[in-house]
């Protein structure tokens, strides 16, 4: 039975390796947020800070919400951004994927902190953009905040993954014949 995976290869195993540190990585990670010290302490004043900036985003855009912690309101519609809602599981996602790829420390600081800033930016259009279907049309609101943009998110993380992990694998030399 060995013998059969070693005739695998340093391919397969190095694949196997990189899932079983990403799952690793991932639990624990999802763990330790919903330790509720760090939920309480870490992610709330964190999904806090994007109600804000998207409450000034709204307030700019003339919707005049106001925001208390989490949650955006006005006269037409109001949001609470819990988790699921904030990014914090495609951060984790991306913070799973860049630890267990093979790369320097130097390349995973550059890709968490890029990712992480990728991941928010279009996390707060999709908070404006439902805001916005919610105020204006109700209708479409429970299909894009269940279905469209939850997996636009989880795209998003998974696409920065992959154009971030090509750019920094370690190159393969072509054998020689």
């Amino acid at each position: 039975m060995l013998a059969c995976y070693d005739a695998a290869g340093p391919m397969q195993r190095a694949q196997v390796l990189f899932l079983a540190k990403f799952f690793g990585v991932l639990i624990a990670a999802y763990l330790l947020i919903a330790w509720n010290p760090v939920n309480d302490r870490v992610i709330v004043p964190f999904t806090e800070g994007i109600a804000v900036a998207s409450g000034a985003l709204l307030n700019a855009m003339g919707q005049q919400v106001t925001v208390q912690g989490t949650a955006i309101s006005s006269s037409r519609f109001g949001v609470n951004i819990n988790n699921g809602c904030n990014g914090v599981e495609a951060m984790l996602i991306l913070l799973a994927s860049i630890v267990a790829f093979p790369a320097t420390a130097r390349a995973r600081i550059a890709g968490l902190l890029l990712g992480a800033v990728v991941v928010q930016l279009l996390n707060e259009v999709r908070i404006i953009s439902l805001y916005l279907l919610g105020a204006y049309y109700p209708r479409l609101f429970d299909l894009f905040h269940t279905a469209v943009w939850q997996i636009v998110i989880i795209l998003a993380a998974i696409a920065f993954f992959l154009v971030w992990s090509a750019r920094v694998a370690p190159t393969r030399v072509a054998s020689r014949a």
